[in-house]
């Protein structure tokens, strides 16, 4: 079966969960159908060239389809007349769905499949309605209406007004395309049961599950110059202050940090990736380390004494609590942080909500060594049984039999 994979959004290393579902994804299908990979470059020539020699070799056919940028002044008004018809009319949008479908029809491709679903949907009605009998897989990586709709309890005013606005306009867009697409992907059960239940036919929704290259995990960098020990760990992608990532750090840093140093004076706060830096470099000190984005988050996870979840709302699987599973470092986290992974509380990881009982069980993995690696290893073996990317191409092969089975 010859499948096209399509992305706005493909970065090697990647900088984030979504982006390691992405080349997970691809690994995945490679294996499994003959695969050519299109997506859409916003980024630096450095990042599209390292991205390029990497997934290559994983496809039989490649191609970025570059998009302008608007960084110099000259540029700006040179672009000035496709931003306007853009405005009104996205032309860039139509020329992406063009070179698609004739790629399409060059390569006689049997299925579409969309990275990235969440935000792609203008882009699947488009060629759906262009081409409707054409086979399309519309991917997702959490319900993105679960990620808006998440955040009312701990929003205000015009804001809490803006996120149901928001989260009422996806929860239609998603009404619309589980319809529309002949697949459409979930990365667990929770999520596919939210799916199907909006769905005319729940058949249409497979689990294709977030995962990790076990391979990338098997070598223990040592730590990082400086690195402080004990050490705990918050890894992320953070944002804006009302992201996901930045509520879970303030959250630690106001209610559970504190008492988590009463009782381990020594222990060091590493909060690591994107932006962590802006958010809260202001704080670093004798306990606490804010380090900006990072090439690899592994010298700090591999070296850290536990990786902490203390998300309050966002949606999907945590890529955080496989890594770290994968890297056998013990991991405390809120219930929502584990939602759609199998661990069991006191099993595989310790689970608490309230910012007592989190201190209180970072505590315990610091201080009770051999309930740190219990842990560690349980949720190690389970990584390795159910998420792997071997167990994804089988996912992938069962959702590729579906669609052909006529």
């Amino acid at each position: 079966m010859r499948v096209l994979f399509t992305t706005p959004i493909l970065e090697h290393p990647a900088a984030g969960g979504p982006q390691l579902r992405i080349e997970n994804s691809i690994k995945a299908l490679s294996a499994v159908c003959e695969l050519d990979v299109v997506y859409r470059a916003s980024d630096s020539p450095e990042v599209v060239k390292r991205t390029s020699e990497y997934f290559e070799p994983l496809c039989v056919e490649y191609h970025v389809l570059p998009l302008p940028h608007y960084k110099s002044r000259i540029h700006r008004y040179l672009s000035l007349p496709e931003r306007l018809i853009n405005k009104f009319f996205d032309s860039r949008l139509k020329r992406h769905a063009q070179f698609i479908l004739e790629h399409i029809d060059r390569r006689g491709i049997d299925v579409l499949w969309f990275g990235y679903g969440n935000i792609s949907y203008p882009l699947i009605r488009l060629i759906k309605a262009r081409r409707p009998g054409l086979k399309v897989v519309c991917d997702t990586d959490s319900v993105w209406s679960r990620f808006i709709l998440r955040e009312v309890p701990y929003a205000k005013g015009f804001r809490k007004l803006r996120i149901l606005r928001e989260g009422s306009r996806k929860e239609a867009e998603e009404r619309a395309w589980v319809d529309l697409c002949d697949v459409t992907t979930a990365v667990s059960e929770v999520d596919a049961a939210y799916y199907r239940g909006i769905a005319a036919d729940p058949g249409r929704i497979h689990v294709f599950s977030n995962v990790i290259d076990i391979q990338s995990y098997q070598l223990i960098p040592g730590p990082p110059s400086g690195f402080k020990k004990p050490a705990i760990l918050l890894a992320g992608s953070f944002g804006h202050y009302n992201s996901p990532m930045d509520t879970a750090a303030r959250w630690m840093l106001e209610e559970v940090f504190p008492r988590v140093l009463r009782e381990c004076p020594d222990v060091h706060f590493y909060i690591v990736g994107r932006n962590s830096d802006v958010g809260f470099g202001h704080l670093n000190g004798p306990n606490i380390t804010a380090t900006g984005r990072l090439d690899s988050v592994l010298p700090y996870l591999c070296n850290a004494d536990a990786a902490l979840v203390p998300l309050k709302f966002e949606s999907g699987t945590r890529f955080k609590i496989l890594e770290a599973g994968a890297c056998k470092i013990p991991i405390v986290s809120t219930t929502l942080g584990a939602e759609g992974i199998p661990v069991v509380d006191g099993q595989h990881i310790l689970i608490a909500d309230e910012p007592v009982a989190f201190a209180e069980s970072v505590v315990r993995v610091l201080k009770d060594k051999y309930l740190a690696k219990r842990l560690a290893r349980n949720c190690h073996d389970l990584v390795i049984e159910q998420f792997s990317v071997e167990s994804l191409t089988i996912e992938a092969k069962e959702i590729l039999g579906y669609l052909d089975r006529d």
